[in-house]
This record gives C-alpha cells, structure tokens and sequence, in this order.
C-alpha cells in the first residue's frame, strides 16, 4: 500500500514563519528549563511534542494564515528543548557528585549542549530513509503528534477521539498527580531467599503506546521486563541473599538497579550493532541518495518536497565545525592535546552509534521511553576503559569521560527527538530539511539556558548525598548512576559479568529472529525491544503489554492488520497521551513553583486507579472496532 501525505509534496505551504520561529524558540526554552528540574528531582522528563503541538495549534488559531506545517515545525523546535534537557541533566550532574564541580561554568554546559544536540540532529539526516521510509518503525509518540495535528486542521468528527482522549488522559494524570492513587501499584513477596516482585504505572500513555506499536513489539518490552524481574533477580537474590536486612520490593528494587540493569546495556550493546549491521543497507542507500541529491541540485534538477534532507555536503561541513569547539574545549580543560583529539574520536563515533540506536528505540517505545541513559552508560563503559587505558585516573579521568558522554546522550537524546518529529513530518507531509534546520534551532535556543537552570537547582537545593545538598535536595538519579558507573570502572568495581549476560541474551534472540524471518512468521524477536524491557522498570511494560493485547483484539475483530489504515483507537490513544503529556507539564510547573497540591493515597484509591485504567482499555476497544 502506497503511503500519501497529509499534505502531498505538489502542494506547498509555508513552513518557516516569522511567528512559527519566535514560538518554537520560546517553547523550546521554556519546555527545556521545566523538564531540567523534573528530570533532577523524579529521573524522568516530559515528551513535548504534543503539548507544544497543542499550544501551536491553540496560539496560532488567532492567525488567518496558520497552516498544519507550520504547527508542525513549532512542534519540532519545541520537544528539542525538552530531549536536550534530558542529556544535560542525565549527565552533568554527575561532575557534582563526583566533586569536580560545586557548580558549572556557563561557557561549558552551553557548547556541549548545543554542539552535542546539534551533532544528534545531523547524524539523524542519513538515517531517515532507513528507519520511516524503509523500515516504516512505528514511532508512537510521533504518530501520535501527527494525528494530533491532522485532527486540529481537520476539525469536526475527525478530531472527537483526540479530543476525549484528551480529556480523559489529563483527568487520570491529574488525579495520580494529586495522590488519588499511585504512579505505580507494585508488591514483592520472599519465597525463602529468592524475591518476587510485580508492578505496574497507572499511566494511560503507557497504554496508548502499546496500542499504537502493537502486540509483537509490547509483548518483546514486556518479555524482557520478566527476563529481569521474574528469572534474574529471584536468581540473584538466592545467590547472596539479604545482608542489609531490606523489605523484598526494597531489595528487588537494589538488585535491579545495581545489578541485573547492566543486561539490559550488554543486550543494547548487542542489539545496537546488529541493528546497524543489519541496517547497513537502507544506510548506505541514505548517504548515497544524499550525495545523488547534492549533485542533482547543482546540475539544475528539482526533488520531491517531501524528500528533500539538508544537503549531505552541509551535513559533513556542519559535523567538522561542531567537532572542532568540542576538541579545543576538552583540550582547555585537560591541557592535553592529544588525549583531546583522542576523546573528540570517541565522541564522534560513540555519538554518531548512540544516536542511531536512540532514533531506532524512538520508533520502536516512544520518545519518552527511550532509554537514554542506557546508551549513555554504553558509551561511560567504553570511553573510561580507553581513558583508562591510556592512563588517566582519580577525578580527572572520570570528569573527562563524563564530558564525553555528556555530548554523546545529548546528541542521542536529540536524534532520538529528531526521528520522531520527522516521523510526524512524514505523515503530515513537511519538507524534512526545513525540520532539520529548526531542529537546531530549537537545540541552540534551549542550550543558552541550560547552565543557568542547572545552577539555580544546585544552589537552592542541591544534589543528595553530595556537598550541595539542603534540606529539600534534587535525587539526580540518572546522574548518580553515570557517576558509580565511572567511578566502577576506573576503581575496578564493576560486575562485567551483567553486561556479557544481556549480550549473551541479544544473541540468543538474533538467532531465533534470523530463523523467523527464513520462516516468514509474522511474530519477530528484535533484540532492541526486550533490551529496553530488561533496562527499564518492570512497570512501564506492563501497561504497554495491556495495550498492545487491546490493539491485537481490534485488529481480529475488525480484519485489519496492525499496519494497516489508521482506526478510531488511535487518535483515541493520540488523545490519551497528549491529555497525559500536557498535564505532566502543567504539575511540573506547579512544582517548580512549590504549590503542587496532593491528597492522601487510599486503597480505595488505587482500585479506583486500576478501574479507570480497565475503563481506558475497554474505551480504545470500542473505538478502535469504528473504521475511520
């Protein structure tokens, strides 16, 4: 089936708009300043393509002029600034805990993260043909930002299941944001030394991701959740048991998070260079198709809007300009030119490989749930065993490969953004380049605030369990977990024996997905999804596993395949998440602010969550069933 846009590439509306640049700008600072202390006080950061699409569409329905494309590329400048956070505060906070800084110089924090972010941005360009093109991934959130936009320029009965959606996913955020019932519902039980733990969100995003990959990815992020919870830590458990005396959710909560997480890298390790591998084809085709279209230009000839990248050449000139300030940086700061020139290699590489693999998780789970401090730890792993080896030690080594891992998960965290806006590109039909151009306008924007964010935290709450802290200190704790991966490398503490096991385990799955696809089975086993599983908390795969079973039911009751034209349940779980997203960022605010209100939690409560919850399900069925 031939694939159209919304908008086909004969047609062009204007899409680089004085009003779509100020706004996009705006929103990017101001999405990326809230998502900063969100992700240093809960670990985690709020996807900001949907809200910013949302209040694209609601500022510019003032203007006569306003047009989807144009919503589209305020999207896109808009969520860089929300991803750019995530590799900042994923990353430079560990320089506090390790007590290298007590706070951070502006000139710093600002060029790696808009060099990083920008790198990201560019080595996603020859990567979009082989992932939505090619591949065709699913990319939730980003199919989900597009029947978003679709529905607010089609209006009328096109737009109710986005709008309910809405509605009722703002209404369960709202009241799990309040205390009505938890976040998460979990128990863990011992059955003599070894320990049982089960969990899920109450989050109807989660379930709206599922339903929109399907029941074949869901069911993989699930199935390496168990490999985790269900067989590795019982194992693990029985093996050393329980010298500190723990409660058994604490103690499979310590086992996990100290232990059994490092399968998931090995497995991501793994599976990130069989994906390149295995990717290696519609890849090349990219960059060739690149320089074909370069030379194309410059002997006059024209190419279909829709598949017009940033000139290849650019890109190239681009990734020189932003590498150079990067190895002069990392040379002030060590006095060492040749351990620079070495780190700038590491970073090109690792970035240009990390990126890769986060714009491939973003088309497989989402933005939001794309593992980026999993590939960030791939490249702390890597870059301090060379540092290491090459003779740094104590805090100097450990800065400078946290230094290079900061411009690495910021790049990741952008490309994984980038895939997912030209995702939405794609199916609302914008030109990919002028995205592309945005993109890093929206990451510079974002960058000029990030050190000043980051410094106001520190000095009015501080980090736990460092020199900082006060009374009400930020957990930082993706920070603190880049910082003991280092600090266990260079000191020799480190269990590598959880890496080679998740490697051993993306092997496994390789060999029964090559054996598959010789079968031509429509259930496949990429290693990617359950590496995510294994690396991510139990909980988030349950409710994706619900939702992938809801859209597995629609699809036997209505004939359809989960490829095939969109249904109802769609922009119903399009609606779902958005409702979820924009009311995440409206408590982040009150948080901030410190006048986020809550309730006492109940059991009554927490049944009330998980009916709400079957409600969501059962209303995405019913929809889902409606041909649209």
């Amino acid at each position: 089936m031939e694939f159209k846009p919304y908008i086909p590439p004969e047609k062009s509306l204007p899409e680089y708009t004085a009003k779509a640049f100020v706004l996009g700008i705006v929103l990017s600072i101001i999405m990326g300043a809230a998502n900063a202390y969100l992700g240093m006080y809960a670990g985690m950061t709020v996807s900001a393509s949907i809200p910013a699409a949302v209040i694209s569409m609601a500022i510019l329905f003032a203007f006569k002029d306003r047009n989807i494309l144009e919503n589209n590329m305020v999207q896109t400048a808009a969520s860089a600034g929300e991803s750019l956070a995530a590799g900042v505060i994923f990353t430079f906070p560990a320089l506090i805990v390790l007590e290298y800084y007590t706070t951070f110089p502006y000139y710093i924090v600002t060029i790696i993260a808009a060099l990083g972010g920008a790198l990201g941005a560019l080595f996603t360009i020859v990567l979009r043909r082989a992932f939505i093109a090619e591949e065709k991934l699913p990319y939730p959130e980003g199919t989900a930002c597009a029947e978003v936009l679709i529905a607010g320029d089609r209006g009328g009965s096109h737009a109710k299941p986005i709008f309910f959606g809405g509605l009722f996913g703002a209404l369960y955020k709202l009241f799990g944001s309040l205390g009505v019932w938890r976040g998460t519902l979990e128990s863990a039980k011992f059955l003599g030394k070894r320990v049982f733990y089960f969990g899920s969100d109450l989050s109807a995003a989660l379930i709206s991701v599922g339903y929109i990959v399907g029941l074949n990815i869901a069911f993989l992020v699930f199935l390496g959740g168990a490999i985790a919870w269900f067989v590795a830590i019982p194992i693990y458990a029985a093996k050393t048991g329980n010298p500190n005396g723990l409660s058994a959710v604490d103690l499979a909560w310590t086992i996990w998070s100290t232990k059994i997480r490092y399968m998931g890298v090995g497995a991501m390790v793994v599976g990130g260079l069989w994906s390149l591998v295995k990717l290696r084809g519609p890849i090349s085709r990219g960059v060739r198709a690149g320089l074909e279209a370069a030379k194309h230009r410059q002997a006059g000839g024209t190419l279909l809007r829709t598949e017009e990248d940033m000139p290849l050449n650019y890109v190239i000139a681009l990734i020189v300009a932003f590498v150079v300030p990067l190895f002069l940086l990392y040379a002030h700061i060590l006095d060492s030119i040749g351990i620079a020139a070495i780190m700038a290699v590491l970073m090109l590489i690792l970035g240009f490989f990390g990126s890769a693999i986060a714009g491939y998780l973003a088309g497989v789970v989402g933005s939001s749930n794309n593992p980026v401090s999993g590939i960030t730890i791939m490249s702390l792993l890597f870059t301090a065993l060379v540092l290491k080896g090459l003779g740094l030690s104590g805090t100097g080594g450990m800065a400078a490969t946290i230094l290079v891992a900061a411009v690495v998960c910021t790049a990741a965290a952008i490309a994984g953004d980038t895939m997912q806006d030209l995702a939405t590109g794609y199916i609302v039909g914008a030109t990919p380049k002028r995205q592309q151009v945005f993109e890093v306008v929206g990451v510079f924007a974002a960058a000029l605030v990030m050190a000043p964010v980051l410094n106001l935290l520190i000095r009015a709450y501080g980090i736990a369990g460092t020199p900082t802290a006060t009374e009400n200190a930020l957990a930082a704790p993706q920070a603190f977990l880049m910082a003991k991966v280092t600090e266990g490398v260079f000191e020799g503490t480190l269990e590598w024996s959880m890496v080679f096991i998740g490697a051993g385990i993306a092997v496994v799955l390789i060999i029964l997905d090559e054996i598959l696809a010789k079968k031509g089975s429509s259930f496949r086993t990429p290693v990617m999804p359950v590496a995510v599983g294994i690396y991510l908390p139990l909980e988030l795969g349950v409710p994706i596993l619900l939702g992938g079973i809801v859209r597995y039911a629609v699809d036997k009751a209505t004939g359809k395949r989960e490829e095939d034209v969109t249904d109802a349940g769609i922009l119903g779980a399009a609606g779902l998440i958005a409702g979820e997203a924009l009311m995440g960022i409206t408590f982040a605010g009150l948080i901030v602010a410190n006048v986020a209100p809550s309730v006492p939690t109940t059991l009554i409560g927490n049944v009330l969550g998980v009916v709400f919850l079957l409600g969501l399900l059962g209303w995405l069925y019913t929809i889902g069933k409606r041909s649209q």
